[in-house]
């Protein structure tokens, strides 16, 4: 009877660009096994009246134990399904004011700034670049791109701004002695003088480097609105991502701390993802979701939500060394640098995330995988052979 009144949770991939799904219903009986058993499948799952699926498409049934049902079927999504939360907002614009905010607590660092000039900076190989290019010793080669007064410089993972004597100063680390003169020391770290959060590192005596990752920026009309640091940590960093493989063709990144050590490597397969996950009320329910609290109610009635699916690595304390020392070397693989104790807070949220997949769906050809919904991260954890390459090439 107990048995009866479970009701299964349900998990659907959806690739959109080739409108194919996974669908698992998640039960699991305890007399799997060895045993045959008698399936029988019923229309009575609630999905969104955005996905469509085309019965006569199911093939591969299969019961797979730890999982429950799979199929793979034909799915049909509307395009306005997506729902990608943009955290940070690289369409800054000149001549509007705008505040920064500490992520964590709310913090203002910078009150009501309107900068004359937002520009985007190049990509972190753009002074090798100049050196293969010039016949002749880089003209740039001591330089360093630093904004003037009232100017907006935008990384890939950090914004530069000018000081001056517009809005607070923020606080650099450590008393005066532990950091010494900012002529004798160019890089320190930029905490919050509420929840000491580093926010950042001074680069010059009058430029400020502010990571993504720890800032919430918004015109000052719209003021702050706190969000969980785990999903902005997630959204933040998939949209890098996704921007970085659409616009360099690079599928493969390096995540790197301002320590300079490597913690995660990982290597983007696709970003026309679509999850649909119900909990249902089974056994499993519990343990199988990919969502924080705060968003659970939302799966409950069976919600969507935009996903990019990459494979990922750690490489704390010398693990994956050889590849990652590989990866360092290769021109092929993008770098992106944030704070260390952001890194390890990311590294915790993929690992959690990959353990909560179906058992069926946490590994593929030894790297780890990791979803990223509205661009939270759907990771697969996968290692590869040292004495084979990958297959994926991008997305």
């Amino acid at each position: 009877e107990r048995q009866r009144s479970m009701e299964p949770g349900v998990f659907l991939e959806i690739r959109q660009r080739m409108q194919s799904g996974l669908l698992i219903i998640r039960y699991r009986s305890p007399m799997a096994g060895s045993l045959p058993m008698d399936i029988s499948v019923t229309p009575t799952i609630n999905l969104p009246e955005e996905i469509r699926i085309v019965p006569s498409s199911c093939r591969g049934l299969q019961y797979v134990a730890g999982d429950g049902l799979h199929m793979r079927l034909l799915v049909q999504a509307d395009s306005d399904t997506s729902k990608i939360l943009r955290y940070f907002n690289k369409s800054l614009k000149a001549q509007r004011s705008y505040s920064f905010y500490c992520q964590l607590c709310g913090e203002i660092i910078i009150k009501e700034r309107t900068f004359l000039r937002v520009l985007p900076l190049p990509s972190e190989h753009w002074g090798a670049l100049v050196e293969e290019w010039c016949c002749h010793p880089s003209p740039f080669a001591s330089s360093l791109l630093h904004p003037l007064d009232d100017d907006c410089l935008l990384g890939d993972t950090y914004v530069l701004v000018n000081s001056g004597s517009k809005g607070p100063r923020p606080e650099p680390w450590g008393t005066p002695t532990e950091r010494g003169s900012e002529k004798s020391k160019e890089n320190t770290r930029v905490i919050c003088k509420r929840c000491k959060a580093m926010l950042g590192e001074t680069v010059s005596s009058g430029t400020t480097k502010y990571y993504v990752t720890e800032l919430i920026i918004r015109p000052s009309v719209e003021g702050f609105h706190m969000i969980s640091r785990s999903l902005f940590v997630q959204n933040v960093v998939a949209q890098c991502l996704v921007e970085l493989s659409s616009a360099r063709s690079t599928f493969r990144f390096r995540i790197q701390g301002h320590d300079g050590k490597t913690y995660i490597l990982m290597w983007l397969l696709n970003s026309d993802t679509l999850l649909v996950e119900s909990m249902g009320n089974s056994d499993t329910s519990n343990t199988f979701t990919l969502f924080e609290d705060h968003l659970r109610t939302s799966f409950m009635s069976s919600d969507t939500w935009n996903a990019i699916k990459v494979l990922f690595l750690p490489c704390i304390k010398d693990r994956n060394k050889i590849l990652a020392d590989a990866w360092e070397n290769d021109f092929g693989v993008h770098l992106l640098t944030f704070p260390s104790k952001t890194c390890l807070e990311l590294l915790l949220i993929m690992s959690l995330n990959n353990a909560s997949l179906p058992p069926s769906l946490q590994c593929l050809n030894s790297f780890q995988v990791k979803k990223c919904l509205p661009f939270i991260l759907y990771i697969y954890k996968a290692v590869v052979s040292r004495k084979t390459r990958m297959a994926p090439t991008g997305p």
